[in-house]
């Protein structure tokens, strides 16, 4: 058997890693303008929904922090703060991703439970999208213990990109995605990042959140796995085709 050797490993690494070309990241650059305004506009307009969000917040757990902040991985691979209304309670584990818990319902509050399913819990990221932390379309931060997944989006040079809000993995099953199919999506996404993708992936999250799907709170048994996994794979299927008949 031929030996491997660590120039074949580098050689393979940057046959498979995602470039962006420039008009992609002339587009990011762009996109990055257009978003300062978009956030702060949405943060406006929803004004009136965080003080309701906030008073209900302290009205059912006085002693509960508002928002929950995470550390979580960025473009590059830089860490940054990510905002989101709290949901769970303070007893909730630190640093654990809520797919990986046996119970969640142990820990997510009945208002979060509400505010998850609507996906208003999210929202407050839009700061983070105005800070210049996240984007509204991208690959969804990581937190730290996320380890394989981390590595395979450095592997084919997701980190390239921001992180987002929603993305391409997000509208294609979102908690029943699994770490490999993630990483396709994410993988695609960046290989075809620009403003129809992003458009598009926009409004299939407007119905994905509409519609309530995809969303799946705690560990997936192997059963569940083994259907969501097909499933996905038919629509990776069906999204492969459709990119070989636009390149026609």
């Amino acid at each position: 058997m031929e030996r491997i050797t660590e120039s074949g490993i580098l050689a393979l690494h940057e046959q498979n890693r995602v470039r962006l070309c420039k008009r992609q990241e002339r587009y990011i650059a762009c996109r990055r303008i257009a978003e300062i305004f978009l956030s702060l506009f949405a943060l406006i307009l929803f004004f009136p929904l965080f003080l309701t969000i906030s008073f209900l917040q302290k009205l059912s757990s006085p002693h509960e922090s508002i928002f929950f902040l995470q550390e979580r991985i960025g473009k590059n691979g830089k860490p940054f703060r990510i905002i989101k209304f709290r949901t769970m309670k303070s007893t909730a584990p630190d640093k654990v991703a809520t797919g990986d818990l046996e119970n969640p319902s142990l820990y997510i509050s009945r208002l979060g439970a509400f505010l998850r399913r609507t996906s208003i819990d999210e929202l407050p990221q839009l700061i983070n999208v105005f800070k210049g932390d996240m984007s509204l379309i991208g690959p969804r931060p990581l937190i730290e213990s996320e380890k394989e997944i981390q590595f395979l989006r450095w592997y084919y040079g997701i980190y390239a990109v921001p992180p987002g809000i929603s993305g391409l993995a997000q509208v294609n099953g979102r908690d029943y995605v699994d770490i490999y199919n993630k990483v396709y999506f994410d993988r695609e996404y960046t290989r075809h990042i620009g403003l129809l993708l992003d458009m598009k992936i926009l409004a299939q999250s407007v119905l994905v959140v509409l519609g309530h799907r995809g969303i799946r709170e705690g560990r997936i048994d192997l059963e569940e796995r083994a259907v969501s996994t097909m499933r996905i794979q038919k629509i990776v299927h069906e999204y492969q085709e459709e990119i070989l008949k636009s390149a026609i």
